[in-house]
């Protein structure tokens, strides 16, 4: 079930953290999404700081054709880009995906001409959540 949170988009699923890794980077591509990013939070964390964290992926993901054109509308539009999608490991050992809502980041900018885009952009990243098991 995809439920909303303050930021964006929230899935639970039944599996587990390097299955959800795997499938959202192909339910990404199936909406034009290819993975710019990813940062491992868990070894950054242990690296830096010499702490333990959960298993924790920040993908940055970018719908080139979209991405022009948010920026044809407004070249800040780079600052709520790429799309962040989060995968982590939860408390049970299942995976937890949440996305950025594109509405909600781009409605701070001001800018009407943004904002069909970022609802485009909301309902790709929502069918992406919609594909996980």
């Amino acid at each position: 079930m995809k439920t909303p949170n303050s930021l964006g988009l929230r899935r639970e699923l039944q599996s587990t953290f390097d299955e959800a890794l795997v499938s959202v980077t192909e339910a990404l591509k199936g909406e034009g999404f290819g993975v710019l990013t990813e940062i491992d939070v868990r070894d950054t964390f242990k690296k830096k700081l010499g702490v333990d964290f959960r298993r924790y992926r920040i993908l940055g993901a970018c719908n080139p054709p979209l991405a022009h054109e948010a920026l044809q509308a407004e070249i800040e539009a780079g600052l709520s880009m790429p799309c962040n999608v989060v995968v982590y490991e939860s408390d049970t050992g299942k995976a937890i995906v949440t996305a950025v809502d594109p509405a909600k980041t781009v409605a701070a900018m001001g800018n009407p001409k943004l904002t069909a885009l970022a609802e485009s952009l909301r309902q790709k990243l929502a069918r992406v959540l919609d594909r996980l098991e």
